[in-house]
């Protein structure tokens, strides 16, 4: 039987515009993944995969008009965001080829023998080699930064491992012109194509995470998409790591103190915040703990002052629209839960943004209200007004893990009076980054940056923004008693490489 064609689709219709690949059978998935395996060596000097990451971000930028047009015409996310999202694709691009440049990643410790220790220590040397083949799945509202050029493949890419990436249904042709443009910037390198592949189709993802030569994975995407494949990595004769992404709440505290401070402003961020992209970031604030009273009457005002002012979007395909629609719809029907701007249908291809409002109480125990406690993706968030402290720590202490956890204080409580300080404490166990005063859409790409946390945000420890993303394909590997000449110039006492290490205790820079 011949492989389902793969179209590319106008989301401001719903009609296919041009096919552009077929599905990937097991073989072109066996074969993809084979190329990538044969041409690791081609990644071993990091003077050369830096100058790669660097050309790529070079090409990238040049094909900068034919890229944002592709990506508009299969996301409908604009010219001006997709140009933003480009930048800080090749930014990422460099700050890796920064990182491998500097060689801390490596993470190398010697230690010469010890015979006064207990026990003795022998002549040990530790730092991290590549895992192997990465395996990447392209995340739909991200078609830049988080698909095939995207953080996944940089870090992999820095790490010194190979990449196959499983291209996301909703922009196949800008994933082929973003391929094309690494395989060139590769090719001036003198590193073979197959460093990375592209694959298409449900079931070409399923092939690539259960093929033996794949090493690791990255996702982002939905929790049941990205259960199912971690399930998948983990039943393999041999489990890998598999790094995803899978879905956040988001949750905001809004103090009284601040509520009263400054109400109009917090309702405006907050709209600004939750509609921004259509509502399609993963870090869109989805639960918000409002007091109840008239410091809190006037937030909800602000916002729906500013929610009212938002125009309709579209989504990234009909099936995030369908799908926004009847979630609101099975929300908004819930005893209780009022809509003071009602989001859903705002045209036959558009939606409106909209926010719900509900007593915290009904979300302090199990019942049909859980429902709220759940993401649902698109431009509208929960407001839940809260009437003391211990109601607003009983929703949260029901709260699964998240992306991010957010607090607005007033600036006595910003300075260290009432409650500041506990309230951090209590949203720490639940994100992997706080927010103070903030908003949580915006991930800086940056060193400190943390993009992960507790289950279901993610699969593991680890983040997929930021530097130590480079870690995930990595393992650590330590030589004992091998003669100077047989190691790697990485471990050697005289540092040739000239790389941040730890010797015999002490930090070297």
């Amino acid at each position: 039987m011949a492989a389902a064609p793969v179209w590319s689709v106008d989301p401001r219709t719903g009609k296919q515009r041009e096919q552009v690949a077929v599905e990937a059978t097991a073989q072109e998935v066996d074969t993809a993944v084979r190329a990538a395996h044969d041409v690791r060596g081609a990644l071993a000097d990091r003077t050369v995969r830096a100058a790669f990451l660097r050309t790529a971000a070079d090409r990238l930028q040049a094909a900068k008009d034919q890229l944002v047009e592709a990506a508009d015409a299969e996301t409908a996310l604009g010219p001006v965001r997709l140009t933003g999202e480009l930048a800080r694709t090749c930014y990422q691009l460099r700050a890796f080829a920064d990182i491998v440049d500097e060689g801390a990643f490596l993470d190398v410790v010697i230690n010469h023998p010890d015979d006064t220790a207990t026990p003795p220590i022998p002549d040990l040397r530790r730092y991290k080699v590549p895992l192997g083949v990465v395996a990447v799945y392209s995340a739909s509202n991200f078609p830049f930064a988080f698909s095939v050029a995207g953080g996944d493949t940089a870090s992999a890419l820095g790490a010194g491992c190979p990449v196959v990436v499983k291209a996301h249904p909703d922009h196949p042709a800008l994933s082929e012109l973003v391929a094309a443009v690494l395989r060139r910037a590769a090719a001036e390198h003198g590193i073979p194509e197959g460093v990375i592949g592209l694959v298409h189709g449900f079931e070409a993802g399923i092939e690539l995470i259960k093929h033996p030569l794949v090493t690791a994975a990255g996702f982002t995407g939905s929790i049941r998409g990205g259960r199912a494949l971690f399930d998948a990595a983990a039943a393999r004769p041999v489990p890998i790591p598999f790094h995803g992404e899978l879905g956040s709440l988001n949750p905001v505290v809004i103090t009284e103190a601040a509520a009263a401070e400054r109400a109009e402003a917090i309702g405006t961020g907050l709209a600004g915040s939750m509609t921004l992209g259509v509502g399609q970031f993963c870090v869109k604030p989805g639960l918000v703990l409002v007091p109840s009273g008239a410091a809190g009457d006037g937030l909800v005002k602000s916002l729906t002052d500013a929610v009212s002012d938002t125009d309709a979007g579209v989504l990234l395909d009909h099936r995030m629209r369908d799908n926004f629609i009847a979630g609101v719809a099975e929300r908004a029907e819930l005893a209780d839960v009022e809509s003071p701007v009602t989001p859903g249908a705002g045209g036959e291809h558009t939606v409106s943004a909209g926010f719900l409002t509900v007593a915290a109480e009904k979300l302090t125990s199990e019942g049909a209200y859980d429902l709220l406690l759940e993401e649902c993706f698109g431009p509208v968030t929960v407001v839940a007004r809260y009437d003391d402290d211990a109601q607003a720590q009983a929703v949260l202490s029901r709260l699964p893990g998240n992306l991010t956890a957010t607090v607005h204080l007033s600036a006595e409580e910003a300075a260290g009076e009432g409650r500041g300080a506990e309230i951090l404490a209590e949203l720490t166990p639940l994100a992997g980054r706080v927010l103070v005063n903030g908003w949580p859409t915006g991930v800086a790409v940056a060193a400190a940056q943390h993009h992960g946390g507790p289950y279901p945000a993610t699969t593991s420890t680890s983040t997929s923004v930021g530097g130590t993303a480079i870690e995930r394909w990595m393992r650590p590997v330590a030589y004992q008693g091998a003669p100077e000449a047989l190691l790697p110039k990485e471990l050697r006492d005289d540092n040739p490489l000239g790389l941040p290490r730890r010797f015999n205790g002490r930090l070297e820079r």
